[in-house]
């Protein structure tokens, strides 16, 4: 809401408030009385409509799944499913997990037209144990994915575990600030999603949306169960 006055963003700020003061409805509302409950309910109607009245501008997005948590990648991809059911183009730009044949990806093949899928990655640090071939694929994907962004035609851009390879040091956060803001400042309407866990400070405070996937439970670690198909890949 950054194109907003501060007249709009109080009226923002109020509107929701009201809503948050109606409630969600159902048994949380204290009403006995179905008629007064419905009540309640046409007023948070109302006040609904005009919450979504309000917010009437619209930009490219940066979008960052992060956390300890299982879901970071598929959130995104699911992303990707809803961009291509609007028949908009989409490209998956994978820093890390190069190596692996993904079930999503082979369900994206059907899209072939419409997807750009680049796994430029050479696996975990552990695996590769190679830091300068490392640096170089990033560094490669890097500039695949300015070149998809810069694309009008594609409406979303997946940067897969670029949170990871920021942390690992492979590349700076501010270089990725810098090339998205100068997208936004173009009028592309594109939108960017940064996925994996660790993502620095700056890339936060930078996004328009941050979800962070908490670890509650995970059969790997309490049951000792290997990655399966379907669930992990």
């Amino acid at each position: 809401m950054a194109d907003k006055d501060q007249s709009d963003l109080n009226n923002i700020n109020n509107l929701d408030e009201e809503a948050n003061r109606l409630g969600m409805g159902g048994n949380l509302s204290p009403e006995v009385d179905e008629k007064l409950y419905k009540e309640r309910m046409q007023k948070r109607k109302e006040i609904q409509s005009k919450r979504i009245k309000e917010r009437n501008s619209e930009k490219g997005l940066v979008i960052v799944f992060t956390g300890n948590g299982k879901g970071k990648t598929t959130a995104a991809l699911g992303m990707g499913i809803r961009t291509l059911g609007h028949g908009y183009k989409v490209a998956i730009i994978q820093f890390i997990k190069g190596t692996w044949t993904i079930g999503e990806k082979k369900a994206f093949e059907k899209f072939s037209n419409k997807i750009e899928w680049r796994s430029l990655g050479a696996g975990f640090t552990w695996e590769t144990q190679n830091r300068n071939k490392d640096q170089f694929l990033v560094n490669k994907a890097w500039e695949t994915a300015k070149n998809y962004m810069r694309n009008k035609s594609y409406k979303l851009v997946i940067l897969d575990e670029i949170n990871i390879a920021i942390k690992l040091g492979y590349i700076d956060s501010k270089e990725i600030i810098t090339s998205i803001s100068d997208l936004n400042m173009n009028k592309n309407l594109c939108h960017v999603i940064l996925t994996g866990r660790g993502a620095s400070k700056e890339i936060i405070e930078f996004a328009d949306l941050v979800t962070e996937m908490k670890l509650i439970k995970h059969p790997f670690r309490e049951q000792g169960i290997k990655a399966q198909v379907c669930v992990e890949y």
